[in-house]
């Protein structure tokens, strides 16, 4: 705090004898270090504050910047999972005439897919027998 040697607090506790007294001396110097401690405290409390302030407004910083990381991420993969689709649709479009082959069927027959493509895709195939709980 203050850059007092030995000999500059020597001449200070010679005035303040002389000046104070020897008998109001002793109650002086323990009003002025309880004084003095409470000073230290304070500072201390307030250095303490604003590092924890610094270090709160940097983990605000991560955050967000993780957050932002996280969107860019979904996104991405969104865009990615959307144009899988659209080929996966366009590759289901372009062999849908291909498997439509004229062939005669029974009415309620099962075994054909509802739809045109489903059977290359697997999405039309369904079980015989029907599934109990």
């Amino acid at each position: 705090m203050f850059d007092l040697g030995f000999s500059e607090m020597l001449v200070i506790a010679l005035v303040a004898l002389v000046v104070i007294g020897p008998e109001r001396l002793p109650k002086v110097t323990r009003t002025i270090g309880t004084m003095l401690g409470r000073m230290q405290r304070y500072v201390n409390d307030v250095k303490a504050e604003v590092e924890r302030e610094m270090r709160l407004e940097e983990l605000k910083k991560l955050q967000t910047s993780v957050e932002e990381q996280a969107r860019s991420i979904e996104h991405s993969v969104k865009s990615e999972m959307d144009e899988a689709e659209q080929s996966l649709r366009k590759i289901a479009d372009e062999a849908a005439p291909e498997a439509q082959t004229p062939a005669p069927s029974a009415p309620g027959d099962e075994s054909e897919p509802s739809h045109p493509g489903q059977l290359e895709l697997g999405l039309g195939e369904r079980s015989a027998a029907p599934k109990q709980a």
